[in-house]
């Protein structure tokens, strides 16, 4: 491992899940009996959504919100378990992250609002215990990736130097704004690129 890396920081979907936006609305339209496309009008192209990860609304004013606008209730465990629908684990990813030496610290920053942190823990909860309180979620920051700010933000809290973390990420934009707060990032597209970074930067 070279010395400079202490964090190893990971980005969620197109990382560690791969995720289905369609699913999730067909999920939430089944179960409360509405119409797809109201469901994706509401939770997306409102801007709900963004708000929400952003931390511009809290869980329960968001919630409130989804409901009202669909005319249905939509409660924490029903939206928990659509975005698990629309989920599934990268195993070739999560096996390579596990087997990484306990000296390697392990945190998550996903552009999500802090329910997306149940989501993880259900789908990946071998990884959750090895990341502890290193699941952050940007609406619990107050930000979105690719803001620096964001990543300042998440490195305060993890009580890490920029300088020592490496991130990863699958979009680029997201890489290019850890690069401005000065971390070390890479983007990564599926398992054997994610084992490429991880062997330039000495982590395995």
């Amino acid at each position: 491992m070279k010395p400079g890396i202490e964090l190893l920081l990971l980005d969620v979907d197109g990382v560690l899940l791969d995720y289905q936006r369609s699913v999730r609305v067909r999920h939430l339209a089944h179960r409360l009996g509405v119409d797809g496309t109201r469901v994706q009008q509401v939770l997306f192209e409102s801007g709900l959504e963004t708000r929400y990860d952003s931390g511009m609304t809290a869980t329960a004013e968001y919630l409130r919100a989804l409901s009202e606008g669909l005319q249905a209730e939509v409660s924490e465990a029903l939206w928990i378990q659509a975005r698990v629908a629309a989920s599934r684990p990268r195993e070739d990813v999560v096996q390579q992250i596990l087997t990484l030496p306990a000296a390697v610290r392990i945190g998550v920053l996903t552009n999500n609002g802090p329910l997306m942190a149940e989501v993880l823990r259900a789908l990946l909860p071998a990884l959750c215990d090895r990341v502890g309180k290193g699941l952050l979620c940007s609406g619990a920051l107050g930000g979105r990736k690719p803001d620096p700010a964001l990543y300042q933000r998440a490195l305060q809290h993890l009580q890490v130097t920029p300088s020592r973390t490496l991130f990863i990420d699958d979009l680029f934009t997201n890489v290019r704004g850890a690069r401005q707060a000065g971390l070390h990032a890479e983007t990564v597209r599926d398992g054997r690129s994610v084992g490429r970074v991880l062997k330039r930067h000495g982590l395995r």
